[in-house]
């Protein structure tokens, strides 16, 4: 319709020269009025550039992508250097405790709020692998974390009387070195500085480490049976309104019992992971 109208308008004003005189004017086939022609210029453009803003969006996205990177980069080491500080702080605390009272007892009262700040600040670890900074599932740092959130709020933060076991020692110790040789690992691989001892203690520690933190946390467990049953803390009974009824001292008994499935899978990937990083081991994973 634009085209046809511009048509007609132009042999309108060519009947209007002839008429006065003026010689006339041939009509073009196709018009070229400035608006056509910046169309046309356009079609020719987005041909011609079509490559070029492609190269450029792409440029910009992978621009993006870097900046992004830095950002996560950025904040897990800040995250493992807080960490890594945290859970030194917390071995300096214990040890010096130890050496002016010379005995466990009260040992986890003068250590308590910085273990359970740090402790709970692990949480994080769970939202770096939601939102993809870190490749590792969501499951396993899941039950990972939730068990020593467990550990700390539901068992030893609750139940005052085995808060003097000497199991609490032995898993408070475990974590302590573990942790502290963990995050120093992910905090020297993030600054692409990883001294070998570092790489050395992580992948050799957990041996005895793991079943000594494990052994802490079973017997701390037990400690805490007879006064869970005891008050029926934590228990729903019958009955009540929602109908539902729930014995915290069956649900300790339980999760020791996971401990039995579970422990051997994580212990022997851990094994499986020192043979592959320390010997170079090629290490075929079984699909279940």
């Amino acid at each position: 319709m634009g085209r046809l109208t511009e048509a007609a308008a132009a042999g309108s004003s060519a009947s209007a020269a002839c008429s006065a005189g003026s010689p006339p004017t041939p009509l073009p086939l196709f018009s070229t009025s400035p608006g056509s022609a910046a169309t046309m210029a356009s079609s020719e453009e987005d041909g011609t550039n079509g490559g070029a803003s492609e190269a450029g969006e792409e440029k910009e996205a992978t621009g993006r992508r870097r900046r992004l990177s830095f950002l996560a980069t950025a904040w897990l080491t800040f995250y493992n250097i807080a960490m890594t500080a945290g859970w030194l702080v917390l071995a300096i605390a214990m040890v010096r405790f130890y050496m002016e009272k010379g005995t466990h007892r009260g040992l986890y009262k003068s250590i308590q709020k910085t273990l359970k700040f740090f402790q709970t600040f692990a949480l994080l670890e769970i939202v770096h692998c939601l939102i993809g900074i870190v490749p590792t599932s969501v499951l396993v740092t899941g039950v990972q974390v939730s068990s020593r959130i467990f550990m700390v709020w539901l068992i030893t933060h609750s139940i005052k009387p085995i808060q003097n076991e000497e199991s609490v020692v032995l898993f408070l110790v475990s974590w302590t070195v573990t942790e502290i040789t963990r995050y120093s690992f992910y905090t020297f691989s993030l600054l692409d500085h990883l001294p070998y001892f570092i790489k050395w203690a992580r992948y050799n520690f957990f041996i005895i480490l793991y079943p000594v933190g494990v052994a802490g946390e079973l017997l701390t467990i037990y400690a805490a049976l007879p006064y869970v049953k005891k008050t029926g803390m934590f228990s729903i009974r019958l009955p009540n309104k929602y109908n539902v009824s729930f014995d915290y001292y069956y649900f300790l008994l339980i999760t020791m019992a996971s401990y039995i499935p579970l422990f051997p899978q994580l212990y022997f990937h851990m094994l499986r992971q020192r043979r592959k990083v320390l010997h170079g081991e090629v290490i075929v994973e079984k699909d279940d």
